[in-house]
């Protein structure tokens, strides 16, 4: 990483990856877009299989043992998890609750995410912080019922401190791991603690979010009698028919990188957390009542750290729940901020997703930070859902904010975002993100310098088992059918050869277009016999599991060798380029013309021409491979192979390697002619015996054995 990057951001924390299980099937930041953009609600009637919703729900809040509200915000399949996928035993997986199953799925989504392979960032120093609040399987498991069934695994399985800690445990991160619980500010919190973390260098990289999972009635019923909840199920946030929240579920993480780092790595930036802060309400009216003037502190604070002025905001994503008492002194307290030193002109727009997903509690502020990371992506302000009748409590006409009822562009220019956050305790968030700096950066030369038709990109595709491969086949052939001009298949191949784990089952396709890719997928997905360019099979564990390079000795030379390559690659074209500066100088002749020479005017069976020429394709071709993310743990080389083999273990330079190449060939080319080369079926020490008489004349020149 250059000093001045580090210099330059050395404050800043990028956000490169997301990965969310959000209702209403958002299960990705692609589909959660879609949502957002169309103005959906994605709240549904509580599910039927979490409990039985006639024998506990009553519209009559006074009723004993009864909730009032009967829907929310519900995600699919919360049973449903892969154990054998990360390593634990179905007896083990039983006693663990969902939320922390979901966070460990969620977490591998979000590393795919952000480019990387969570199997190589096994034992770094990666952070984990996760917010948490409600234990519905922990009290499932310790009801008096249910209580003959707790084992050894109940503890761990079950506990606040394991949705942190059981990823840190399964993917072998050894940074700071640490559950948070401030309820509702509770994603936002852990969100500021890793910042601190990054920044203070205890951890390189780290994994934010939080979990909340709904399994059973009695919080239910325990949020019905203090009345936090909307009846109808629903966060109608800055309506006036706010009358509470609707309770929501689900899993949001964010991958966070100092930017400095996550610039010099070439990772794909979302946002960047230009500053965050925490602080707390202190005595109120009541303990779950909020404290504007505590929150108008905190932003200043925030705006300050960043150096920008409140008037720099261009959109809010607030708490906003729905409720009565919190809205209007939210609202008026961002309002009061955001006005000093603001111009009059446009009015600062001002949101929630907890319209759109009702409020998912811990995960309420991470899942705020997607929504403000995707706004600065896409560059657009999705609507606000019940924007049309806006709470009489919260005077829009005279603030200086306003609700979007439509989608909207972002303003040209540098875009600032806040978030804002609050436990029902009285614990305030803050974060402020601003756009990535516009740097270019260069796209990877082995994709840049093929056009999409010389020949077939490589995709290769992997999961822990045969049907996870199929559905993951699946998937990339939809990726492929919706994808537009601006993905190629070259574009799709490398992100997955590179920042990919590759798993156990595996499927490699190979395509010269997207509609060849399409139909080789179809094939592969209805078991019909495998077309030109479709491998599939599973790796054996206990083979290749490291990878060496052989560099080769004269056998292979020909005329023609390397000239696809010199034509279609630009990274072998560059190298063979070097390499052709360095003979000139060295030998006098040109490298590149013998390699372009016809075949009636090839010199390459010339000893002196060949062994520099062979040097050259091989070290071309080790960076073409490097290029496409393939690096040997090892290296070795034979005869003229060696020489390439010492290369590109780092024992000569280059221009070393090369000087030895030319005059060992040199050596060789004044030999030519003056003997002869004999390959023996006899060991050694029995021909060392049979040419006694010819020591003069016979040496042993080589010996060659599967010894």
């Amino acid at each position: 990483m250059s000093k001045s990057l580090t210099e330059a951001y050395h404050d800043k924390i990028a956000v490169i990856g997301m990965g969310c299980r959000f209702p209403g099937g958002a299960n990705d930041p692609e589909k959660l877009w879609q949502a957002l953009v169309a103005g959906k609600d994605l709240t549904s009637p509580i599910p039927k299989d979490r409990w039985d919703v006639e024998k506990f729900h009553d519209a009559d809040r006074s009723k004993p043992g009864k909730h009032y509200n009967w829907r929310g915000g519900f995600i699919e399949d919360i049973d449903q998890f892969d154990a054998r996928f990360f390593g634990i035993s179905p007896r083990e997986a039983d006693f663990i609750d969902p939320q922390q199953r979901i966070l460990l799925e969620t977490a591998w989504e979000a590393m795919e995410d952000a480019g990387l392979d969570p199997l190589k960032l096994a034992g770094s120093k990666v952070g984990v912080y996760m917010a948490g609040f409600n234990l519905d399987y922990l009290i499932m498991q310790l009801k008096t019922e249910a209580v003959e069934h707790v084992n050894m695994h109940t503890s761990t399985g079950s506990t606040m401190t394991m949705l942190s800690n059981r990823l840190s445990y399964i993917y072998d991160f050894q940074g700071p791991s640490i559950s948070v619980d401030t309820a509702c500010s509770g994603s936002l919190v852990a969100v500021n603690l890793a910042c601190q973390s990054l920044l203070q260098n205890d951890c390189s990289m780290a994994l934010v979010g939080g979990v909340n999972i709904m399994t059973i009635p009695e919080n239910f019923i325990s949020g019905s009698k203090a009345g936090f909840y909307a009846p109808d199920g629903r966060s109608k946030t800055f309506a006036a028919e706010a009358d509470g929240y609707a309770r929501g579920e689900g899993a949001g993480i964010v991958v966070l990188k100092p930017l400095a780092q996550a610039l010099a790595d070439g990772d794909r930036i979302y946002s960047v957390i230009a500053a965050s802060g925490l602080n707390q309400d202190g005595h109120t009216n009541g303990i779950t009542v909020p404290n504007g003037a505590a929150q108008m502190a905190l932003m200043k604070e925030v705006y300050q750290k960043a150096g920008i002025t409140p008037a720099q905001i261009t959109y809010l994503e607030a708490h906003g729940t729905g409720t009565p008492t919190g809205d209007p002194i939210e609202a008026n307290a961002i309002a009061a901020v955001l006005a000093a030193a603001r111009p009059k002109g446009p009015k600062c727009p001002v949101g929630s997703i907890k319209a759109n997903i009702g409020h998912l509690e811990p995960v309420a502020g991470v899942a705020g930070l997607i929504k403000a990371s995707l706004i600065m992506k896409y560059r657009q302000i999705p609507p606000h859902l019940f924007g049309q009748n806006p709470n009489p409590k919260i005077d829009f006409k005279k603030l200086c904010i306003r609700i979007p009822v439509t989608l909207e562009a972002l303003p040209a220019g540098q875009n600032y975002i806040g978030i804002n956050s609050f436990g029902y305790g009285g614990t305030n968030a803050h974060v402020l993100l601003e756009e990535p700096p516009k740097l270019t950066v260069p796209k990877d030369e082995a994709v840049a310098e093929r056009g999409p038709s010389l020949w077939p990109a490589l995709i290769p595709l992997s999961a822990r088992s045969a049907e996870a491969l199929k559905s993951l086949a699946l998937k990339y052939k939809e990726l492929i059918q919706n994808s537009d001009n601006r993905i190629s298949l070259a574009d799709i191949g490398n992100m997955v050869s590179k920042r990919r784990g590759h798993l156990e089952h595996r499927m490699t396709l190979a395509a010269a277009s997207k509609e060849e890719a399409v139909q080789n997928i179809a094939a592969f997905l209805a078991e019909a016999e495998a077309p030109q360019g479709i491998t599939s099979g599973k790796a054996q564990s206990d083979k290749y599991q490291r990878i060496v390079f052989v560099y080769t000795g004269m056998g292979p030379i020909w005329w023609a060798m390397g000239r696809q390559l010199l034509a279609r690659n630009g990274v072998f074209k560059k190298v063979i380029a070097r390499c052709d500066e360095l003979t000139r100088q060295l030998a006098g002749w040109s490298l590149l013309a013998e390699l372009m020479a016809p075949e009636e005017q090839s010199r390459l069976d010339q000893t002196e021409f060949a062994q520099p020429a062979n040097f050259a394709l091989q070290v071309g071709l080790t960076e073409v491979w490097h290029s496409l993310g393939i690096l040997p743990e090892a290296v070795i080389g034979h005869s003229v192979g060696e020489v390439a083999a010492a290369y590109v273990a780092g024992i000569y330079s280059l221009e070393d390697a090369l000087t030895v190449s030319i005059q060992r060939s040199r050596v060789q080319q004044q030999a030519t002619g003056q003997g002869a080369m004999l390959a023996v079926g006899l060991s050694a020490k029995q021909v060392v015996s049979a040419t006694q008489e010819w020591t003069e004349k016979v040496s042993v020149a080589a010996v060659n054995s599967p010894g």
